[in-house]
């Protein structure tokens, strides 16, 4: 495991063997990091995410409490996930929000998927196995497995193998 000197590793955190960690990030207390992850530059993962072994999270991504990544994703660089269906400050009396005051909503990203850069991922969804998410594509419901989705809102607009590679239908993705 290596930890650079300039970052912020609370206690309870949990990191697996072989796990990088570079400069600037911070990792709350009680997330869990598998083995073989490499963390980019500025990420920051909040208090109770659960990653998995081999994932790779490029630089200033922000990962809230909620969020669940399995094993072997990719996060692009400057991907935000999100965990508030319903953001506010402030209560309707003007009182300043607690963290009772709000409701977490999870999210799931399983084993494989590939989420591009400046990609913004709404909370309460689930990004299926191999799919892939385009650059800046804001994800606002659920992906299925394999498939390709781009734009604002996302939409699928096909479908990759474990590969990556550009196929016709799903069938032919988990046929790889």
């Amino acid at each position: 495991m290596f930890i650079h000197p300039s970052a912020e590793v609370e206690a309870g955190a949990v990191i697996g063997e072989g796990t990088k960690v570079w400069h600037l990030v911070h990792i709350r207390r009680d997330a869990h990091l598998g083995g073989e992850c490499v963390i980019g530059r500025g990420v920051f993962i909040d208090a109770g995410v659960q990653i998995g072994n081999r994932v790779k999270i490029q630089n200033y991504v922000s990962v809230f409490h909620g969020v669940k990544i399995e094993d072997g994703v990719f996060v692009g660089p400057h991907v935000c996930f999100t965990n508030d269906m319903f953001p506010r400050a402030i209560n309707p009396d003007g009182s300043l929000k607690a963290p009772d005051d709000w409701v977490l909503s999870e999210t799931l990203v399983k084993t494989g998927a590939a989420i591009g850069a400046n990609s913004t991922i709404v909370c309460g969804i689930t990004i299926g196995r191999w799919a892939m998410i385009g650059s800046g594509t804001v994800v606002t419901k659920d992906v299925p497995d394999y498939a390709l989705v781009v734009g604002n809102p996302g939409k699928i607009i096909g479908w990759v193998t474990a590969s990556g590679k550009r196929v016709a239908t799903q069938e032919d993705a988990i046929a790889g």
